[in-house]
This record gives C-alpha cells, sequence and structure tokens, in this order.
C-alpha cells in the first residue's frame, strides 16, 4: 500500500514552528511512516534550517514544500495571517485528496486576533473551513487516549457541566470516534468526578445522579463502557491496557494525566473533520524561538500518529 501523505504546516513563523518542521524532516521514521507535505513558506524554512546547521535536510524536501507567500516585514499581524494561510492551503489539499491527513505546527492566538482571523484556535479554524459542528478532540500519549467532556471553562462550569445527557451524548461522540480511527475492541472508561467516586454519596452526587445514568444508558445502547472509575486510578489502568480510552470530566483532569506521562509525547487528534488533524500539544515559545533550540519530538511524534490512523480514518 501506498504510504499516506501528510500535510505539514509551519505554524506560526515567528514561533518554535519553522524550526521543529524542519528538524522533523531529519528523522528517518517520518519518510518510513509517510510522504511529507510541508505547507509553509520555503525561504523561512531554509532560514530554519540554516541556523541548526540542517541545510542538507532542506534539500532533501524543498521539493516537498508547498510554498505558501508570507510577507518579509513579519510583524506579529503578518505572522497570524500566514498561520491561517498555511492551515488553509492544507485543508485544501485534503479536500482535494492530495493529502490525506494534516499535523500542525503551533499557532499564536494573540497573532490572528491582531490579523483579524475570525477564530481563537486550530479546532475553530478547521471546523469553520470545512463547516463541521463541534469536533472531537482526543490526546494520544504511549497506549493512553482521553477524551474530554468539558475543555475551555472554568472549574465551577466545568463541574456544572457534568450532567446525564451531555455524558451520554459524549459516550456516543466518543465511541464513533473510536471506530472512525479503527478502535474497535475495548472497553471505554469513564472518569469519576469527585474523589474516590463520591464514596456513595458523601463526597458528592454527581457520580450517582449523572455519570452512572448516563453509562447505563450507554450500556443500554450496545457500548462497551465501565464507569464511574477514580481519577487517580483510571488513567494507569487505561495505560496499562485494561481500558481503550477514558471519558474525563474536565480539562485538567485529563491534560495532568497525559503530560505527566508523557509531556513531550502527548498528541492532540481533532476528530469529526473530513480529515484527519493530529497536533503537537504545546504552544509557540515565542522566548526560545530562532534559536535553534527547540525540541522536535512532539512535531515528529504528531506527524507519526497522523501517519498511522489515517488509512484507517473514515
Amino acid at each position: 500500500m501506498a504510504k499516506p501523505a501528510v500535510a505539514i504546516t509551519m505554524g506560526d513563523p515567528l514561533g518554535i514552528g519553522p524550526e521543529i518542521v524542519i528538524k522533523s524532516m531529519a528523522h528517518s521514521e517520518v519518510f518510513d511512516a509517510c510522504e511529507p507535505v510541508i505547507v509553509g513558506n520555503r525561504n523561512i524554512l531554509k532560514k530554519a534550517a540554516e541556523i541548526q546547521n540542517l541545510a542538507e535536510t532542506f534539500e532533501k524536501v524543498k521539493d516537498s514544500i508547498v510554498d505558501v507567500y508570507t510577507e518579509e516585514n513579519m510583524t506579529r499581524k503578518a505572522a497570524g495571517k500566514a498561520a491561517f494561510e498555511y492551515i488553509d492551503k492544507a485543508v485544501s489539499l485534503c479536500v482535494n485528496k492530495r493529502a490525506d491527513a494534516i499535523a500542525t505546527a503551533p499557532i499564536n492566538k494573540e497573532h490572528l486576533k491582531e490579523a483579524h482571523i475570525p477564530y481563537i484556535g486550530h479546532t475553530e479554524i478547521l471546523a469553520g473551513l470545512t463547516n463541521t459542528n463541534d469536533p472531537l478532540t482526543m490526546f494520544e500519549t504511549n497506549s493512553l487516549r482521553i477524551f474530554f467532556l468539558s475543555r475551555h471553562v472554568s472549574l465551577i462550569e466545568a463541574c456544572s457541566l457534568v450532567k446525564k445527557d451531555r455524558i451520554y451524548e459524549y459516550i456516543l461522540k466518543c465511541d464513533n470516534a473510536l471506530k472512525k480511527l479503527g478502535v474497535d475492541k475495548g472497553t471505554m472508561a469513564i472518569a469519576a468526578l469527585n474523589p474516590h467516586s463520591g464514596e456513595g454519596g458523601m463526597f458528592g452526587m454527581e457520580e450517582i445522579e449523572e455519570i452512572i445514568p448516563a453509562v447505563n444508558m450507554a450500556k443500554a445502547d450496545g457500548i462497551d463502557v465501565e464507569g464511574p472509575i477514580s481519577a487517580d486510578s483510571i488513567f494507569h489502568l487505561a495505560h496499562i491496557g485494561r481500558y481503550n480510552s477514558v471519558l474525563s470530566m474536565y480539562h485538567d483532569q485529563g491534560h495532568i494525566a497525559s503530560k505527566t506521562l508523557d509531556f513531550e509525547g502527548t498528541i492532540s487528534l481533532t476528530i469529526g473533520l473530513p480529515f484527519l488533524r493530529t497536533s503537537v500539544d504545546h504552544g509557540t515559545a515565542m522566548d526560545i524561538a530562532w534559536k535553534g533550540i527547540a525540541n522536535e519530538r512532539s512535531m515528529v511524534e504528531a506527524i507519526l500518529v497522523a501517519a498511522k490512523y489515517a488509512p484507517k480514518y473514515k
């Protein structure tokens, strides 16, 4: 079978994106797994290669670069505009079957705002460009897969979202997402909200009144799911293979587990788009950008995960 083509966006030109993208191209396993298609600016990537003594790597991949014009006067506004245009082009490649998945380098939300881009981040951009309603985020860290019942809301609001109907809806969405990735075996685990799963109501009633009824509804639909399981053990149990995935009850509950296990190996997947998208799970790191010291491991892993799932994604 032909290797999948992965469109790799360069990210914000003022951040570490250009450095980690070109640095990733020095890894032979990337070429073993896929046909990389770099979407960015050729001149910027060449400069990123030069400061990292990777001129030979640039020569190797320069014909794989889809060159997108970028203003020479690289202001914050111009960087935001360029970052958006790289994503837009990568989406076009996937829609037109010239790429099978997208792996994204980091972008800067403030720069997007200064460029008057009407989206707050990657997920919103991709959803808007593809007319996708509410795509799902999944983290993969080694063998651990984590979904999130809520993400960018306050903790008090996250607790208020732990409701039976929402949990049931997300179990269905997560089950469908796993099937899209070709994961059709194993049990999904649902995290508890309260310590020790509420201890029969002594530490809160959410498990009894909201989570258990949602799990029972999903089981009645034939979904292989268990829970609630105390958050202090559920992620370890999933990591050692007892469960194929975890639905965490809020943002940090899942993020802390995955990033403590392997910060640089945590990869974010956006599922529900017409194509698969993976991403590094770190920011643009402006404080170290263009010093040639950025670590590319997360970018490499994002490309490899995209290549792994792209042929199965449906």
